[in-house]
């Protein structure tokens, strides 16, 4: 029976068989010849191409440190969140808004909320002409309950509940409304704070404004807790705010002249107006924050609320109207009203605000990651009190700020 050939065998037939003139030859000392070997050589011994590789490599390491930084340096936020910064910081803004477009998702028609418009509070609401209370606070009294929105209001929806008591008297008071007949499952978040028995603290942030000699805290450390009652998220990045930051003699951006702003001053108090109009630079101002224009002016919402609200307000996920926003205010008397929640445009944050009192208000951030009012309930450790986010589908938890915080804020204290 005959052997069967193996492949090696046929090589070395084939090889056998071969004329010289058929086989290739071979340079001293390398193997045979390859197809294309010595062209692939001859390019990589080009200059140009050496050059391109160094600087693609040098491309790469240099964007991958910027990108490691953006996401280890302190300041909290998510991964994404971070990438997003880092890109919008980077030029890739474009990117970043059309990855959020494609992620956009317009608000669910009708439906209730998911959770309920009643809480715990944090003490009792008694009426201004209680013998125990101070003056000061008989001057404000309880906020009279908010008229509804909607045509069928929930179960605690306008109604206020204490949410910080300083001196044994109520402070901060908190409630939830909807602000669409429309879109009836999103609930937002109002607060009420009274200045005589609060005071109020600009906060930086380790990345916006950023590194300075701001001689403030970018978070609420361990031993500055004591009295700590609440705090709120700022503005939109300085860059991009239409003003500047201003806070203990150091200014970041530009303080502008015709700029919303909140200015703080050193007895604890704010103010809300137009920089240049209603507000001055004086010795008594250690902080002023700017962003945008007024959304309430004189008890009246502005027409200018109601056009180009992606490029007058904000670049929205996606482009939507309807996203996560917040807004403050100050109503006649005094009191400084904060407002937030999802699925709102402009003019329903302005009308929470209004509705809330507010004969001048700002917006201030908006969009989910940037979202968060906090309030702080003593417990059994008044020197380090536990966070409570008001409203509970917001993204940020509710200890963001006891860690280094990214963006400036504000922090309230009793007085």
């Amino acid at each position: 029976m005959p052997r069967l050939a193996t492949p090696r065998r046929n090589r070395e037939a084939a090889a056998a068989e071969a004329g010289p003139d058929d086989r290739v030859p071979a340079r001293a000392g390398h193997g045979p010849a390859r197809p294309g070997h010595g062209r692939r050589q001859r390019l990589r011994d080009r200059r140009w191409a050496r050059i391109t590789v160094a600087v693609f490599a040098a491309c790469f390491l240099l964007v991958s440190w910027s990108v490691g930084h953006a996401l280890t340096m302190p300041g909290g936020g998510s991964v994404s969140e971070r990438l997003a910064e880092w890109a919008r910081d980077h030029y890739l803004g474009p990117v970043v808004t059309f990855g959020e477009w494609l992620a956009y998702q317009s608000p669910k028609v009708g439906g209730k909320p998911s959770f309920a418009l009643t809480g715990p509070s944090a003490g009792s609401v008694t009426s201004p002409g209680h013998s125990t209370r101070s003056k000061a606070a008989a001057t404000f009294g309880p906020p009279p309950a908010l008229r509804p929105l909607v045509a069928h209001p929930l179960p605690g929806e306008g109604a206020w509940r204490v949410l910080g008591m300083a001196g044994g008297e109520p402070a901060i008071f908190g409630t939830y409304l909807r602000a669409s007949s429309v879109y009836t499952s999103y609930v937002a978040g109002i607060v009420s704070m009274n200045q005589s028995l609060v005071r109020f603290e600009l906060r930086p942030g380790a990345e916006d404004p950023g590194p300075g000699s701001w001689h403030a805290s970018p978070d609420i450390a361990p031993g500055t807790r004591r009295g700590l009652l609440a705090t709120f998220n700022g503005g939109f990045k300085i860059s991009v705010a239409g003003g500047g930051f201003y806070l203990n003699g150091v200014t970041r951006g530009t303080l502008t002249k015709g700029a919303a702003s909140v200015v703080y001053y050193r007895d604890g108090r704010i103010a809300i107006g137009t920089w240049g109009r209603s507000l001055h630079m004086s010795p008594q101002v250690v902080g002023v924050r700017q962003n945008l224009h007024l959304i309430v002016s004189h008890a009246a919402i502005p027409a200018s609320v109601n056009y180009n609200v992606e490029t007058s307000w904000g670049a929205t996920l996606g482009g939507g109207y309807y996203v996560w926003r917040s807004g403050m205010g100050i109503t006649r008397d005094g009191r400084i009203i904060f407002a937030y929640g999802p699925a709102l445009d402009v003019r329903e944050l302005a009308t929470l605000l209004k509705r809330a009192g507010c004969v001048t208000a700002l917006q201030l951030d908006i969009n989910p990651e940037w979202m968060s009012f906090m309030y702080y309930l003593p417990k059994h450790h008044p020197a380090d009190p536990a966070p409570v986010n008001l409203l509970p589908d917001q993204v940020q938890p509710p200890d963001r700020y006891y860690s280094t915080s990214s963006r400036d804020f504000t922090a309230v204290y009793s007085r």
